[in-house]
């Protein structure tokens, strides 16, 4: 059997799709690194909505696909920007995620951390971005979830400069009752964060991010680097204090990173972790018994994928997301939250089936196959 992908020019290719998946099941938890994958949401695709109104969320497919990643021994990270906070899931939206995904975790068991944004304002001053932030954080901690503290867009726009960021997460974190995990997401995943922590020079604002750490260390469980920077963030998880973990969010370096080198490691936060869960569990259980190279074997394949799905504009790889996760037959269908399964082309999709289907990533690959068949077919492309 055969398949008929466009590429970037117009042309048509063959392609021959695999036949077997690889073999990926549960093992034993992870005992070297902590890994979380940021987990998509799954819309309801016979809600009459459009673009601009409120999420409407398939939820018992939203959170089977959480209790998937579960069971394969990740950590769910919760309502970040994989979920399309801030690109069509409003603070509503989120926090019943939210809720329902904590209490999911809870009856199974399940590891999740969650969003604390100030996407319930559009704008406002520092004080008024504290109180949203801080709306958000008692709702994480009443679910009995870990809170991460992303980068919020109000507070770029809000701080005249780095003491406005040290104020804020300094209150943060001083009435924090747990470690928080805090979330850097650079410029080319939200273009409205640029010169986050008060600088567009990052050296600058990476002295600020670190005085926020240092001045209330036993207040931080880790950081989420998200800058695609793998030498950058080695740099400066080198300098976090004792104790504070380094999470990537780098989905184009995430083997190398993980992987580490004689002065350390850094753990994982990965939207690109939710196509690749079972994979890249079993890479790391490899990884747990020591053998490094064993796991970029299993690894290293698949970051031509991340690559792709996450090249620029960055912040439309939830499309790609959304898309492997259809044909992989987490849900029926490719529709989005806000309609974003119009955010990337046909060739951009083909060409994500082909390097997932070459991984073995489809648990059904003849299902994949016949999906992205039906798909082109759609747009005119005859098998």
């Amino acid at each position: 059997m055969t398949i008929r992908l466009p590429g970037v020019g117009g042309e048509l290719r063959t392609y021959v799709p695999r036949t077997e998946p690889l073999a990926l099941t549960a093992g034993a938890p992870f005992t070297s690194r902590t890994v979380f994958s940021a987990a998509h949401v799954v819309a309801d695709p016979y809600a009459d909505t459009t673009p601009d109104s409120p999420a409407a969320v398939d939820w018992d497919a939203t959170l089977a696909f959480r209790r998937h990643l579960w069971s394969h021994g990740l950590g769910v990270a919760e309502a970040m920007d994989t979920a399309q906070r801030g690109m069509g899931l409003d603070w509503a939206g989120a926090a019943e995620l939210i809720r329902r995904s904590a209490a999911e975790a809870k009856a199974v068991g399940g590891r999740i951390a969650c969003g604390v944004c100030t996407d319930q304002i559009a704008g406002g001053t520092p004080a008024e971005v504290r109180a949203a932030y801080e709306e958000q954080l008692a709702l994480v901690e009443e679910s009995g979830a870990q809170a991460i503290l992303m980068a919020s867009r109000a507070l770029a726009a809000a701080a005249s400069g780095p003491e406005d960021y040290l104020e804020v997460y300094g209150h943060l974190l001083r009435q924090a009752t747990e470690p928080v995990i805090l979330h850097w997401l650079g410029p080319m995943f939200d273009p409205a964060l640029a010169g986050y922590w008060g600088s567009s020079d990052l050296d600058a604002a990476t002295d600020t991010f670190l005085e926020v750490i240092a001045a209330h260390p036993d207040k931080v469980d880790g950081i989420k680097i998200s800058l695609l920077d793998a030498q950058r963030e080695v740099e400066l998880r080198r300098r976090l204090p004792q104790g504070v973990r380094c999470y990537t969010g780098d989905d184009f370096n995430y083997p190398e990173l993980i992987a580490g080198d004689e002065k350390g490691f850094s753990h994982a936060l990965l939207g690109i972790f939710d196509p690749l869960g079972p994979l890249a569990a079993q890479a790391v259980r490899v990884l747990d018994t020591g053998d490094v190279k064993g796991f970029r074997e299993l690894l290293d394949p698949t970051v031509d994928l991340s690559r792709h799905l996450f090249r620029p504009p960055t912040r439309f790889y939830k499309t790609g997301v959304v898309f492997l996760a259809w044909l992989a037959g987490h849900q029926d269908h490719f529709t989005m939250v806000g309609g974003l399964q119009s955010a990337r082309s046909l060739p951009h999709v083909a060409k994500a089936y082909e390097l997932a289907d070459g991984l073995g990533l489809f648990p059904k690959p003849e299902l994949a196959e016949a999906r992205m068949k039906t798909l082109l077919s759609l747009y005119g492309v005859d098998q």
